[in-house]
């Protein structure tokens, strides 16, 4: 089985997250109702735009169709549904020559109401056509309320603006360049330097793991040879070969190129891409998918077209040529560099700046892959010291075969922790981590084969030691199945669920970690500082952020920290990435800082733009330490790992609130 470029797939779901094409042009809808003789009749007026198409509502659901539905509490109000327009009939070339009925420039909806109806909330779901284009469903709220007289009214369904809300967020106390006392900050540049350092390096790692890959490591000697053998010189051989690694380097540092368009004015568009739930499913597929191809099952290639298409260019003996060649590499070796490409993909939309980290990666991944071919022919004598292909490279393979598994299951549970399903819990997670570890050894070990893979005559004493090492590590995960102060596991804090989100229903804090007093809930925060006289520590936190996870477990817990947040702090948790709907009463229209209109519609978004109104950052962890009545105290910090300055900032923040 061959899949497409699933690369190409990865970025056209995260655009369509991020931009949602713009359909409100295509149907414009009038409410309205009408009374006759005690019963209503709802009136929705669609005004189609010219060449367009919209479905009636009488289409089977297995082909385009409209519908008119109501809320649970109203469902059964509808008496029937009539339509009127100009209803056009046809056989569809798009859907088998089906028949399709569609109505053109204008078309009414009657909803026929039975007697009693009063105040109801519905949705026109529609799909149109022009040409071979179909958009849809797309999904048209509108709301009726009764008056004195029993008559139907509409009313908008947009968000309004909202003074009092707007002044909730927008915190006129907090005074960010200038708090009680000056101690702390965010985003030091020697501090950002290391990160991306630190992420240039993981994807310099993934490239000599790509470079290993059967798909790639044999491909070494064979082109270091084309060059020094073909060229006119020496010289001029090893000019090319640092070309072709060069060209490697920066067709990899091209994938991030679209990453720096998904912005779009939006400080938290990287954030909403990485907790949305569906987006999650789909890489947690995506990363099931390498695995199986790992595991041989079928191959990730790119369509034989395009392949070929580059590789008949790759023979023109010019610059272009040895770009093509390079090119052709990247496409032939797809098969296996492309799960690690989707790791690293993936991996930058969990990020704040995730564009340039992204960037930061790709060319650490494109130096590790490109360098040895010019180094190779710069030293002809190494190429003696290569191993030779083999079996060996098929173990590689499926290794990462069952790491790709255990990423699959760290994005369902992003997915499962942001919608609070309850499916993947901190235990279950373990379990299957688990699991996976130990099939590995397993196989690792000769137990369990694979048809492409068989089992080694004799296991070797490196495979033997590689297998003790992920056998050590699954027995470390062990204590995580259990209640008790050893669940903590510091190696791998971030990636499992939080501590709270356990399947023990009293999960002990002596240990294990300082719960919040109060969890997005800021309002009865501030009433409880109010009330016991201390300061507040703000904890913008998100559900699917790793930085958070490590904070809680690893610093929080440590003497000095834990003392001060429980005796001197009210702590409260407020989640960036809840996607918990507000009140209707508590949704309304906000105005940024920059000046753009945002809607403040969950639990989510009113915490995000606290903070990002208020203290200027997007990013998570971020803390924050004010008074009760809503002064800073000092300057808030992010991600800090060290207990010591952590412990010294909630210090200097309380000496702030005594002196204020």
């Amino acid at each position: 089985m061959r899949y497409r470029f699933l690369l190409f797939v990865l970025f056209s779901v995260v655009l369509q997250v991020a931009r949602a094409q713009d359909t409100s042009a295509i149907v414009k809808w009038e409410f309205s109702a009408v009374k006759d003789g005690g019963v209503s009749t709802l009136v929705l007026h669609g005004k189609i735009k010219d060449g367009w198409h919209l479905y009636s509502t009488t289409m089977k659901d297995d082909l385009p169709n409209s519908r008119v539905t109501l809320d649970s509490a109203a469902r059964a109000a509808i008496d029937k549904i009539e339509e009127k327009g100009q209803l056009d009939v046809r056989k569809e070339p798009l859907f088998e020559n089906a028949e399709t009925r569609s109505f053109e420039k204008d078309v009414q909806l009657l909803v026929h109401l039975k007697p009693g109806a009063s105040d109801l909330k519905g949705m026109v779901t529609y799909m149109a056509i022009y040409k071979d284009s179909v958009v849809g469903p797309v999904e048209v709220p509108f709301r009726y309320v009764a008056t004195a007289s029993g008559e139907l009214v509409a009313k908008s369904t947009d968000l309004q603006e909202s003074t009092a809300g707007a002044n909730d967020l927008k915190k006129g106390s907090i005074k960010l360049d200038n708090p009680v006392n000056k101690c702390g900050g965010t985003e030091a540049d020697d501090s950002k330097s290391k990160s991306l350092l630190g992420i240039f390096v993981i994807g310099f790692l993934g490239g000599l793991v790509g470079l290993i890959m059967p798909c790639t490591f044999p491909m070494i000697p064979l082109t270091v040879s084309f060059f020094t053998k073909r060229s006119a010189s020496r010289k001029k051989g090893v000019a090319n070969a640092f070309l072709y690694g060069f060209f490697i380097f920066i067709i990899y540092v091209l994938i991030s190129v679209p990453f720096y368009f998904l912005k779009a004015n939006n400080a938290n568009i990287l954030n909403d891409i990485s907790t949305n739930i569906w987006l999650n499913i789909i890489f947690a597929v995506i990363f099931l998918a390498f695995a199986l191809s790992f595991f041989g099952l079928f191959e990730i290639t790119l369509p034989s077209s395009i392949s070929n298409s580059v590789d008949s260019k790759s023979n023109m003996s010019s610059l272009g040529g040895i770009f093509f060649m390079a090119l052709t590499l990247a496409i032939v070796s797809f098969s296996c560099t492309g799960p690690i490409l989707g790791t690293l993909l993936v991996g930058a939309l969990g990020q704040q700046g995730g564009a340039v980290q992204l960037t930061f990666a790709m060319a650490g991944f494109g130096l590790a892959l490109g360098l040895p071919f010019a180094l190779f022919a710069l030293f002809p004598n190494w190429l003696q010291s290569l191993p030779r292909s083999g079996g060996w490279m098929n173990t590689v393979k499926i290794v990462f075969g069952f790491v790709e598994l255990a990423l699959a299951l760290k994005y369902l549970s992003n997915a499962d922790l942001v919608s609070h399903w309850g499916l993947v819990r901190r235990e279950t997670f373990f379990g299957i981590w688990i699991v996976i570890d130990f099939a590995l050894v397993l196989y690792l070990l000769g137990v369990i084969k694979f048809k492409h893979d068989p089992p080694p005559a004799q296991l070797s004493k490196s495979r033997i030691g590689i297998a003790i090492l992920f056998l050590a590590f699954g027995l470390y995960l062990v204590p995580g199945l259990t209640n008790t102060r050893y669940a903590n596991l510091s190696l791998v804090s971030g990636f499992p669920p939080p501590l709270s989100y356990s399947l023990y229903k009293h999960n002990p804090s002596d240990g294990k970690g300082v719960e919040a007093l109060v969890i997005n809930d800021y309002d009865k925060a501030l009433e409880m500082a109010k009330a016991q006289h201390k300061p507040i520590l703000i904890d913008f936190t998100g559900w699917a952020c790793v930085n958070c996870r490590r904070m809680e477990e690893n610093v929080w817990p440590q003497t000095g920290v834990k003392d001060l947040i429980k005796n001197d702090y009210i702590l409260v948790s407020l989640y960036v990435d809840d996607k918990k709907q507000l009140p209707e009463d508590q949704q309304f229209l906000f105005t940024t800082s920059d000046g753009s209109k945002k809607k403040i519609v969950t639990i989510g978004d009113k915490f995000a733009t606290l903070q990002s109104e208020n203290f200027r950052k997007s990013s998570q962890p971020l803390y924050v330490v004010i008074s009760p009545d809503e002064k800073l105290l000092n300057v808030p910090v992010g991600y800090t790992p060290s207990v010591k300055e952590y412990a010294e900032w909630l210090q200097c923040g309380l000496d702030a609130f005594h002196k204020n």
